[in-house]
């Protein structure tokens, strides 16, 4: 078909007067998809192809004749900056034509908010926070403002796949659709989908309507990708401690004890905009911190920002101005705040300090770079301490690197991205949706409640005694109550909760404090140290001078310093294929283009190190008389459940101790018995017929979410047992390693 015909005029304008010569596939592609069925739609393609307007401009053409006496289209995104974004480029693609285009979030004032209640149309845009607020407080009003609901656009979908805000957002969907009685087309966006049919099954689940995922042929794309290796102390890897043939680059002048990887940063960062990213907060304070160190010893002015979610907004929104401004040549340090689609401008590059989880966070980081006709470009730094002369085997590997390598390697020769996780037990959205339910509709009959609930589609693999557990939990506890009309509302507690406006947000929330300079408010902390201590916060040092508790405020004033921080390893669900790829890039002799020297020296040396160990072969070591080291190459869920098979099933058979492990990649321990005796007993606990409970500790409550606490007991451990613990993966595992030991 003739795509360009079947827009509406005021988009063959904007077309032709931004220049454009012909539309890109993926806009092809979504325009017969919108205009020719009634399906949903899922969008995925590379980062800057031209998602937005791939589904708005068949969208708007649809709606752009219709009475706009109800809201049309329903866009929702996981950041307020992402709908900023997307408000001025709608807005101007709208400004002459009768399609209003509304935000509704935290920053949106009021009178704009009753405008959008008094006048119902157009656009809509909103987080998935606002959204249940707007189900709970506006609920009378939810038939007549979506009466006329078309089309739910779900913006960076990937962010939604692995997660309970993804299931709240797609159970906030249900619920609206049921309210308004409407069943709009839902389009789903992103740049990183793995698993299109499991993607496609996710995002139509409950809708009633096929769901197509048009495959479009990108043009080949290059990557500019360098990945180096620091020790943080000298000497390198390819230092002439290794190398006779070694030269000594020329670096800037480095402060006492810097680490030699934030030197590398700063030189690659003189005169251009870049991204520095972090994998937590703490780490990315550090960073900037040691950055700015660099420019204050060198005598140059500072040239580095920070962004992150515990800075205030001001802070933020700073960053993100000069970002956009083509004028200003500054580097900002970030966590994923940074990775999802809002417009920061033109950056040359995106560095990433040591590895990132996922291949989608991976793929997400280096996308914001390559827009604007330019190809991404990353610098992996990967750092360690040196090992110890006396260091044990698994201490000697360099598993950032490792890690790194195998994330590239997969999206390079599979186009591999971590799958959605459609089966979980999620009883505390569970708790969630039941509350906000109750308090948006009043009182109900349990039956009513669990039909409400329990027909959600994420909740597919709740049962109905489950749900039951639940309720008698909730009414023990006072979170609901009973009515003199045997029906159900809110209790006492649950008031309390559901009152508060965090309950809106699903995701884990600390106890925060402000931090206060003056008048100006830098951000947010955790635990506030007491008065006299140092804190790293918009990273630079300050001294706090006092703590109001009552009002969670820390004051404080800047000094000059550095405070040394340890992350810890928070390695989150890395995926099985991610520990596979690490095992083979041990086990393969092809040296990767993108490597640099030192990388290149390190992992040459760490093939070494596995060959002669006999890594390659045996997944268990001996590191010496009774100590033992094994290797399973399997993702968190599967490791985690392996460790407990091998503490609660086999350990007193074995009679193991001292039993300690670096999750996901190796396990620790003293044993009696022989390494034969080790793999018979293994094999024959994996296969014998056991619950994953079994694999609970008697006494252990696990609290993952951030309604746990609210969670009887026995839902917590089978929520544990049968969401986190992935028993069928390590069954796998322990056969594979079974297998490998006997050949």
């Amino acid at each position: 078909m003739d795509v360009f015909s079947h827009y509406a005029p005021f988009i063959q304008d904007y077309i032709y007067e931004h220049g454009w010569q012909n539309l890109r596939p993926i806009q092809v592609a979504a325009a017969e998809e919108i205009f020719n069925t009634d399906h949903n739609v899922l969008l995925s393609a590379s980062t800057a192809s031209g998602k937005t307007e791939a589904a708005f401009f068949p969208i708007l053409s649809d709606i752009y004749e219709e009475k706009q006496d109800s809201v049309k289209v329903l866009y929702i995104a996981p950041l307020k900056a992402l709908i900023n974004d997307q408000y001025e480029r709608l807005t101007e693609l709208c400004q002459d034509v009768d399609i209003p285009i509304w935000r509704w979030h935290g920053d949106v004032s009021q009178s704009q908010k009753r405008k959008m209640l008094k006048h119902p149309s157009g656009v809509l845009q909103i987080t998935p926070e606002s959204l249940e607020s707007f189900m709970i407080n506006k609920h009378m009003d939810v038939p007549h403002l979506f009466s006329g609901l078309k089309y739910i656009v779900i913006d960076e979908l990937h962010s939604f796949l692995r997660s309970d805000r993804g299931g709240q957002t797609f159970c906030l969907i249900e619920r609206l659709s049921k309210l308004a009685n409407v069943n709009p087309r839902r389009i789903g966006l992103s740049a990183t989908i793995g698993n299109l049919e499991v993607a496609g099954k996710f995002l139509g689940a409950g809708s009633n309507r096929k769901t197509d995922a048009p495959k479009v042929q990108n043009a080949p794309q290059i990557w500019h990708l360098s990945m180096e290796h620091f020790y943080k102390t000298d000497p390198q890897a390819s230092s002439d401690d290794f190398d006779p043939n070694y030269v000594e680059p020329k670096t800037d002048k480095a402060p006492e004890l810097a680490d030699p990887g934030m030197g590398y940063i700063f030189e690659h960062t003189r005169g251009k905009k870049c991204l520095v990213f972090t994998n937590s907060r703490e780490e990315c304070e550090a960073v900037c911190q040691e950055l700015r160190g660099y420019c204050s010893y060198n005598h140059e002015p500072d040239r580095f920002m920070i962004h992150h979610g515990n800075l205030s907004t001001f802070l933020r929104e700073t960053a993100e101005a000069a970002m956009k401004d083509e004028d200003v040549y500054m580097t900002t340090c970030a966590t994923a705040t940074l990775e999802l689609g809002i417009d920061i401008g033109k950056l040359e590059s995106a560095f990433q300090i040591d590895a990132p989880f996922t291949v989608s966070g991976f793929l997400q980081r280096m996308g914001r770079t390559g827009r604007r006709g330019n190809p991404p470009e990353m610098h992996f730094v990967m750092r360690e301490e040196h090992p110890e002369s006396r260091a044990m085997l698994p201490e000697l590997m360099p598993w950032s690197l490792l890690q790194g390598i195998a994330l590239v390697q997969l999206y390079a020769e599979q186009k591999w991205v971590e799958p959605p996780e459609p089966n979980r037990l999620p009883y505390s959205l569970l708790y969630h949706q039941t509350m906000s339910t109750l308090a948006s509709s009043g009182e109900m009959t349990p039956a009513e409640l669990a039909s409400r609930v329990l027909t959600l589609s994420y909740f597919h693999n709740v049962s109905q005694e489950d749900y039951r557990i639940l309720l008698k939990y909730l009414l023990k506890t006072g979170h609901i109550e009973w009515t003199e009309n045997g029906g159900l509302i809110v209790g006492l507690a649950g008031e309390r909760v559901v009152n508060n406006f965090k309950f809106y947000a699903v995701f884990q929330e600390n106890e925060e404090f402000s931090v206060h300079a003056g008048s100006e408010e830098l951000g947010t902390i955790v635990k506030p140290p007491p008065v006299g201590d140092k804190i790293a916060i918009a990273g630079r040092v300050w001294v706090v001078e006092d703590i109001d508790i009552k009002r969670h405020q820390v004051y404080c004033h800047e000094v000059d310093g550095r405070i040394p921080a340890y992350f810890g390893d928070v390695p989150g669900d890395i995926q099985p294929e991610i520990l596979q790829r690490m095992k083979k890039v041990l086990n393969e002799k092809m040296m990767y283009p993108y490597l640099m020297q030192n990388a290149k020296a390190r992992l040459t040396q760490t093939r070494d190190t596995a060959s002669a160990a006999n890594l390659l072969k045996k997944n268990l070591i001996n590191l010496g008389g009774n100590m033992w080291c094994l290797f399973p190459w399997t993702g968190t869920y599967a490791f985690l459940a392996l460790e407990r098979l091998i503490r609660i099933k086999c350990g007193k058979k074995l009679n193991i101790r001292s039993f300690n492990s670096s999750r996901p990649y190796f396990m620790y321990f003293s044993m009696d018995a022989s390494e034969e005796e080790f793999w018979r007993i293994l094999d024959e606990e994996a296969a014998k017929d056991f619950e994953p409970l079994d694999l609970v500790y008697s006494n252990e409550v696990p609290g993952i979410d951030k309604y746990d606490q609210y969670l009887p007991k026995e839902l917590l451990r089978k929520e544990f047992a049968y969401s986190i613990l992935d028993v069928n993966e390590m069954k796998h595992c322990v056969k594979e390693m079974v297998n490998n030991y006997l050949l």
